[in-house]
């Protein structure tokens, strides 16, 4: 699979998957190490457990950082900056800049992409699911037709940090996290919406978004 379709199938982009069977060579140590790490470190992310993400990213940069190999490490770093846009967490990429001289073309575009930056001529370097947003998409339609959960929730991300993400596509975006049960960004969904209603002095709505946050934290 090539590296241009980051984050669907998110562990066989970052890593490939290497076959176990016939006479393919078998997955070497690492690979299994880093695909397993990365897999519940986007779990946790996602879930918001804080200790378990940053312990399965710690390994997953491990098994990556024994292959020398830069634009493998690149894919990690956007992998986990991908989890935050999702999330509405629009801190730099820090991590995957000082790999940048050394990666190729379509893993910078993907950077700044995420990073709200991308140039238009760089569209087709991007993953297949992010073109039509990045090409000027910005209703909810458009994000329905993104099959992979996380890649709708990124492109959101990103339609969020361009100041491009209408209450439809702020509908979208939280059915999808609360389709697959991913704490992190249905809170930072929900707080969004939250904070429109409250600037729209819509006293109903407003209510029934801090009920269902409670219900999500599990607060009385």
């Amino acid at each position: 699979m090539s590296p241009r379709h980051l984050p669907q199938a998110l562990l066989a982009v970052v890593l490939g998957l290497l076959g176990a069977c016939g006479n393919q060579p078998p997955v070497p140590d690492w690979q299994m190490d880093a695909q397993g790490a990365l897999a519940r470190f986007t779990n946790a992310y996602l879930g918001g457990n804080a200790r378990v993400e940053a312990a399965e990213m710690a390994r997953a940069r491990s098994a990556i950082a024994s292959t020398g190999k830069p634009v493998l490490m690149a894919r990690a770093e956007l992998t986990r900056c991908a989890a935050r846009v999702a999330s509405l967490v629009l801190a730099p990429c820090e991590a995957f800049e000082p790999l940048r001289p050394d990666v190729p073309a379509a893993e910078r575009a993907y950077a700044d992409y995420l990073a709200g930056r991308l140039a238009p001529a760089d569209v087709a370097l991007l993953p297949p699911a992010q073109r039509a947003v990045a090409a000027g998409a910005t209703r909810g339609g458009a994000l329905q037709a993104i099959a992979d959960p996380l890649s709708r929730l990124v492109a959101a991300g990103v339609l969020f940090r361009t100041g491009q993400a209408n209450p439809e596509v702020m509908a979208v975006a939280t059915q999808t996290a609360s389709d697959q049960g991913w704490r992190r960004p249905l809170l930072a969904w929900l707080g969004v919406q939250l904070e429109r209603a409250q600037a729209a002095g819509a006293s109903d709505e407003v209510a029934r978004l801090r009920r269902r946050i409670a219900l999500v934290t599990q607060e009385p």
